[in-house]
């Protein structure tokens, strides 16, 4: 594990923050350099994670299963990105329970995140697009602003 300074050292970026993989192949390292072995290799862009801190040019990160380490700066994207979590989700055609249903997510389905209002969020996965609960996905925060 890393020291508190070394996660906390953000050089002006938005310390925690969510974002994704810009590349199709990001190798996961155990610490901030090349000379560190990879642990993992994630082989698709747009996969969602969590930047928790920074070191340089490198940056650690953790992912919906908790799996974490250290990726070069030029593989993370600024796209949100969101994993529907739990059980089956419906995703509905406005920001309320009792809205019409669009859509079923199953859980691990990757969706680019839109909008979040209050306790929902918008999304949109292949040519599906509507509203699902903000607690039924990993990758935004649960009071985060997103436009």
């Amino acid at each position: 594990m890393w020291p508190a300074s070394v996660l906390a050292a953000n050089g002006g970026e938005e310390m925690p923050r969510f974002a994704s993989f810009h590349a199709d192949k990001v190798f996961l390292r155990r610490g901030p350099g090349e000379r560190y072995p990879v642990e993992w290799v994630f082989v698709r862009r747009g996969w969602p994670v969590e930047v928790v801190g920074q070191l340089d040019h490198w940056r650690h990160v953790r992912d919906w299963q908790g799996t974490e380490g250290w990726v070069h700066e030029k593989m993370i994207g600024s796209r949100r990105e969101v994993v529907v979590t739990g059980d089956v989700r419906g995703i509905r055609q406005s920001p309320d329970i009792g809205s019409a249903l669009v859509a079923r997510a199953e859980p691990g389905v990757v969706a680019q995140l839109l909008e979040c209002r209050d306790g929902w969020c918008r999304v949109t996965a292949g040519d599906i697009t509507g509203w699902i609960q903000r607690a039924d996905i990993w990758g935004v925060y649960p009071t985060e602003a997103v436009p």
